[in-house]
């Protein structure tokens, strides 16, 4: 009995031994593909809004009441059409007190040029009186400008693309009150990384992406670069030129890339299967580490310069505990 048991454990270790030796030799399972022809694009990303080629802000001179709004928003209208009117009970009285200081200080110069011709006073009390008429008139003419700045005016033809005046608020100097525009043409206005920029030229196609259309791939054209770039957030600002058919609309965010380089018929592999310029490929039933030239890089394929045929069976993603030469088992995606 003691005999049989031991001869017993000793089936049961060589058959525990057997195991463990195929599991650690057998062959490793991977997932291979083959590389695809296609167009390989280097692209620069940017971050945009939309914006008309054509608009301007209208802000308050001064610091007063609105007392009526045209309630034009989305309405067209022309250069110089009221779009608010702010209270200036204050500076017409200070006009109409102007005028009366005026009209005094005519008839003050009209008696004194009386005087003179009768030789009653000399010609430079005349000449004071004068200058005090002057004074006045220009002070008029200063208080009628200012009194026209009460009233915010569109400064050119087009819509009014937004309205944040309303009665009874207090108008703030610089705060925009209504933005006024064109509808079309409309641009991109875009940030771009100054590492990126000097890869970025005039007339380059963009792929624009917005969450208003995300079934939609969009595009737009390089139109012009800000020659100066913002040395705060490092970037400098790049406008996208849309087509007059477009669905996007103004304000909207949109996210960019630029195509800056495009190759046809490229070769490609997937960028998971790299790693450091290398990747594995099958050859007789074993894995082989191969270094490639890469050309441009995405984010899903990578163009093959050199080292691959189009042939060739590439394990992916790459296997990070795969032994070069290792036997392997394949599993073709």
């Amino acid at each position: 009995m003691k005999v049989a048991r031991i001869l017993i454990a000793a089936f049961v270790l060589a058959g525990a031994a057997a195991g463990g030796y195929w599991y650690v030799t057998r062959p490793a399972a991977v997932a291979t593909v083959t590389p695809t022809r296609g167009e390989a694009a280097a692209i620069v990303y940017a971050a945009g809004v939309v914006e008309p080629r054509t608009w301007a802000k209208v802000t308050s001179l001064v610091r007063e009441r609105i007392v009526s709004i045209c309630g034009c928003e989305g309405s067209r209208i022309e250069k110089g059409d009221e779009l608010a009117r702010l209270d200036d009970t204050e500076a017409q009285a200070v006009l109409t007190e102007l005028k009366a200081r005026h009209r005094l200080a005519v008839d003050d110069r009209d008696r004194i040029a009386l005087l003179v011709e009768r030789n009653v006073v000399n010609t430079t009390q005349l000449d004071r009186a004068q200058s005090e008429v002057n004074q006045i008139e220009a002070l008029i003419a200063g208080q009628a400008a200012r009194l026209e700045n009460h009233i915010l005016r569109a400064p050119s033809d087009g819509v009014v693309l937004r309205q944040d005046a309303e009665v009874g608020e207090i108008a703030e100097p610089g705060t925009a009150l209504y933005w006024v525009g064109r509808l079309r043409p409309l641009i991109v206005v875009a940030e771009v990384n100054e590492e990126d920029i000097p890869r970025v030229e005039v007339g380059q196609t963009a792929h624009l992406t917005s969450d208003a259309f995300p079934s939609r791939t969009l595009e737009a054209q390089v139109d012009s670069i800000t020659p100066k770039g913002d040395p705060v957030s490092k970037t400098y600002r790049v406008k996208l030129r849309l087509p007059d058919d477009t669905p996007l609309m103004i304000g909207m965010s949109v996210d960019a890339n630029i195509v800056t380089r495009l190759v046809e018929d490229a070769l490609l592999v997937p960028s998971p299967a790299l790693r450091d310029g290398k990747l594995f490929v099958i050859e007789n039933g074993r894995a082989a580490r191969r270094a490639v030239e890469t050309g441009i890089r995405g984010t899903v394929n990578t163009q093959i310069l050199s080292g691959l045929g189009d042939d060739a069976r590439i394990v992916s993603p790459y296997p990070e505990e795969l032994a070069d030469g290792a036997r392997v088992t394949t599993e073709t995606r």
